[in-house]
């Protein structure tokens, strides 16, 4: 009870803030319930002066802190939760936060490397970039006399704490919501909080970053067009990552490049190559290409940096994806719908007829156009509207493959205009294709199901002897019954009456609250 007047407090103050920067003023009063209407009347009274004007979603975000921050960045990767405008709206939000001062940036290093900093590094800057979990450094390491330039992130102090605080009310709105809400449940709010959450906490562990960068160190080593930063483990811990300084040419900055003369038409379809390989070779890509994150060095080769978003897809989503793609560049629709029931992902009561005649819908317009004549977000928008038609429950990693497909080509079209992503994308997908669905790929595909078939009939005798206990108990509970003493019956009546008690005011509660932001959301 006092936890759920803690999280309802923290979160009027929220509205309050959503209120005063306008972002209520957008939403249309008759698309509301009732309740919500007089929340929304209520809000305009509290809107301040000029709050008219400007982003006033992403204002708000930045007011409220860095865990609000982080989740209007996330639902930027979710437009088919926020919606696709929404969506868009929120990539603009800027992760900027003023930088914490050196002598904590220092203290942390100390601390978490438990040496000074002067032992640690030949010298060490001041911050030259901040975000709201860490913030990041220009120094130097010394080698057998020779002086080294690194990236040193450092975490901000006592971060953790505020977003547990935070995370804490976004899993009390969501679970409420998908309790009274079929839609909450088909968006799967809480998975979305869940994902964040666990997104969240591998930023907040630098080690995990680190190993993030090895791991794709690993995979693209034999690449001939994209590399990352080489980590410095003996100066990584928890809260300090040191890695290689990239002093290539931002993708960011236009100018530069076309001053260095780098082909802007090659470097489009790498980008767009790179993630592809990345995605179906590896199952493992870097969730969050936008051009700061990206730098071509004097080789010409794509240098990520900032791996505290990463997507995983295995090999089911890889063959699906690589299949989907495939049946748009061919025009296959019908193969593209039997893909998404073969995946489970559309259920079995629809008609394959009837999805793929959706899916053509959505790839007739594109076929044999150049990217300056597609529209990415009217696609997206299709795709999204699909899969609630068709009943298809969200993929949160397929998701965010997607949007993440949707920023790699808005780069690569910065480069070239012209550019079509369906023939930049067929090679790398019919390579995967021949590899892996292939006849070589089925072999090995049937290897290592038999394998998966030894492992389950080598299990069978511990399956069975459970098998036997769970039934023996239950013959027991049928023929006895479950028997509860009294006070244990008294103390679940007290239970769950204070339950209904506070159902019913909570109910009331919320819904002046959060039936406006939600609908605000929505409209923006």
């Amino acid at each position: 009870m006092i936890s759920a007047i803690t999280h309802i407090a923290r979160l009027a103050r929220a509205g309050f803030v959503f209120a005063r920067e306008g972002v209520f003023g957008v939403v249309d009063p008759s698309l509301v319930p009732p309740p919500g209407q007089l929340a929304l009347r209520i809000a305009r009274l509290v809107e301040r002066p000029g709050a008219k004007s400007g982003p006033h979603l992403s204002r708000a975000l930045t007011r409220l802190g860095p865990a609000y921050l982080k989740l209007g960045q996330f639902l930027a990767t979710r437009p088919d939760v926020v919606g696709v405008m929404m969506a868009r709206d929120l990539e603009s939000l800027q992760d900027r936060l003023p930088p914490f001062s050196q002598a904590e940036a220092e203290a942390v290093i100390a601390q978490s490397l438990e040496r000074p900093v002067a032992q640690a590094f030949a010298s060490f800057g001041p911050a030259v970039a901040a975000a709201s979990i860490a913030q990041v450094h220009r120094a130097e390491v010394e080698r057998d006399g020779v002086r080294t330039a690194v990236a040193v992130k450092v975490l901000r102090p006592n971060v953790a704490a505020r977003f547990r605080r935070d995370l804490a009310d976004f899993f009390f709105v969501a679970h409420k919501a998908e309790a009274h809400s079929a839609e909450a449940r088909r968006l799967r709010l809480v998975e979305v909080i869940n994902t964040m959450s666990r997104s969240v906490a591998m930023e907040m562990d630098l080690r995990l970053e680190a190993a993030a960068l090895s791991e794709m160190a690993e995979n693209t080593r034999d690449d001939p067009d994209f590399r990352v930063p080489t980590v410095d483990w003996d100066r990584t811990t928890h809260n300090v990552l040191t890695m290689e300084w990239i002093d290539g040419i931002a993708l960011s900055d236009h100018a530069r490049l076309e001053q260095s003369q780098v082909d802007l038409p090659d470097l489009g379809r790498k980008v767009i190559q790179s993630f592809l390989r990345h995605a179906l070779r590896d199952g493992f890509f870097h969730a969050d290409m936008h051009p700061g994150n990206l730098f071509v060095d004097d080789g010409g080769r794509l240098v990520a940096v900032d791996f505290g978003i990463m997507g995983r897809l295995g090999m089911k989503e890889r063959r699906f994806l690589a299949e989907i793609l495939l049946g748009f560049i061919t025009r296959n629709y019908r193969r593209v719908a039997e893909v998404h029931f073969e995946a489970g992902y559309v259920p079995a009561h629809h008609s394959v007829e009837n999805f793929a005649q959706a899916i053509r819908a959505i790839g007739e317009p594109i076929h044999n156009r150049t990217a300056e004549e597609i529209s990415m977000a009217k696609l997206l928008t299709l795709l999204l509207e699909v899969t609630g038609l068709f009943d298809m429950r969200t993929r949160p990693e397929l998701i965010l493959l997607q949007k993440t497909m949707v920023v790699v080509e808005g780069v690569a079209r910065g480069f070239d205009p012209k550019l079509d992503i369906w023939k930049v994308a067929d090679p790398v997908v019919r390579e995967w294709i021949e590899r892996n669905l292939g006849p070589v790929g089925r072999v090995q595909g049937a290897m290592s199901g038999a394998g998966e078939l030894g492992r389950v009939l080598a299990g069978l005798p511990a399956i069975a002897s459970r098998s036997v206990a769970v039934l023996e108990q239950l013959e027991t509970m049928t023929r006895e019954g479950i028997r509860l003493s009294p006070e244990t019956i008294a103390a679940m009546g007290r239970t769950e009456g204070r339950k209904s008690r506070w159902r019913t005011l909570a109910l009331w509660i919320i819904a002046g609250t959060f039936i406006a932001i939600l609908f605000a959301i929505r409209q923006l």
